[in-house]
Formats: structure tokens, C-alpha cells, sequence
């Protein structure tokens, strides 16, 4: 099973990655930590994500891509499934992410969107910011941030939906209501 968890930042995909790691066996791909890694060890793809983060902004397909190609590659556990968290964000990524899989016999399984209120979004993601410390957790990059999401990322949503692969999923309650919605989605479906 290969599923994306979709949602705008602050939408908890992190959250509900950890529970579906769990319950399925999944090998966790974020981009956003893969990419913070790279940052922390100062590496040339770090500095450059770097420049491109701090401004609230999407990093070019072809770096995230060629990331994420070494990784497949090279992580053997990626064959027992995986769940993509962060990652696509524009339909060319995914696109390109349908290529990948494909070139080494795989295929996208479902697509788990998590929806949630801006206002929730606004809010979780601040608190984030005040427990973690992470720098892009404040408001001014947080609107930014939500900005990019609404103008890049939605129309993924459309894509997924035209594909069939698209489960909406009210991202607002509990973690564990939420995840319980997650898990009827996904073994309603063909996976």
C-alpha cells in the first residue's frame, strides 16, 4: 500500500503518519523532515532548501524528485509500502511521483486528504511553533505558507478526485476519531 496524506500545513498529517505507520507497516517518506535534515547538516541540498523554506516558499520539482528517487532506491523498506507526507504538492509532482513508482513497479494506492478549517490551521500551527521551535511556525510565514498551499497544492485535490484516489477526510476532533475515519477510507478501498 503507497498513499499520500494531503492537507495544508497544520492539518496533522504528521500526526495521522505515525498512526498509519503503525497499523500498516508503512515506510514514512516527509519531505519536510528529510528536507530539515539536510538543513541541520549543512549539506549543499540543505542550503538550498533553506533559501526556499524560510521565505514560505516550494522548493523546484526536480530537487524534491531526484531526493526522492535516491531514496526509493536505496531503502529497502520502501517496498513493504509507503506513506508520502508532504509530498506531491503541484500536479507536475505528482505526475512525476505516479513515474516514479511506476519505473520501479508500483502504483499510488489512495490519497488521504485531510480538511480543516484555516482558522484550525492558523491555530494548531502556532501552538506548534510555541512547542517545537521550529522557525517557519509563526504567523507571517504561516499565512505565506497557507498562500502557497491554496494557490499550488488544492488543485492536486481536483487531480486525485478525477483519478479516483482522492479520500476526504474531515481533519477536525480527535486524533484517534480522525484516524479512525482514515482507516475505514482506506480498507473500504482497493488498496
Amino acid at each position: 500500500m503507497n498513499i499520500v496524506i494531503f492537507g495544508a500545513p497544520g492539518s496533522g498529517k504528521g500526526t495521522q503518519s505515525e498512526k498509519l505507520i503503525e497499523k500498516y507497516g508503512l515506510y514514512h517518506i516527509s519531505t519536510g523532515d528529510l528536507l530539515r535534515k539536510e538543513i541541520k547538516a549543512g549539506s549543499e541540498l540543505g542550503k538550498i532548501a533553506d533559501g526556499y523554506i524560510s521565505k514560505g516558499q516550494l522548493l523546484p520539482d526536480s530537487l524534491i524528485i531526484d531526493m526522492l528517487a535516491k531514496l526509493l532506491d536505496t531503502t529497502p523498506e520502501t517496498r513493504q509500502g509507503v506513506i508520502f507526507d508532504g509530498f506531491p504538492r503541484t500536479i507536475p509532482q505528482a505526475e512525476a511521483l505516479e513515474a516514479l513508482l511506476r519505473d520501479r513497479g508500483l502504483e499510488l494506492s489512495a490519497v488521504v486528504g485531510l480538511e480543516v478549517d484555516e482558522p484550525e490551521l492558523i491555530d494548531r500551527l502556532l501552538k506548534r511553533g510555541q512547542v517545537s521551535g521550529r522557525s517557519d511556525d509563526n504567523l507571517e510565514t504561516i499565512k505565506k505558507r497557507l498562500d502557497v498551499y491554496h494557490s499550488q497544492t488544492t488543485p492536486l485535490k481536483e487531480f486525485y478526485i478525477a483519478n479516483g484516489k482522492y479520500k476526504a477526510i474531515h481533519g477536525m476532533g480527535s486524533v484517534d476519531s480522525i484516524f479512525e475515519s482514515i482507516t475505514r477510507a482506506l480498507d473500504g478501498c482497493a488498496c
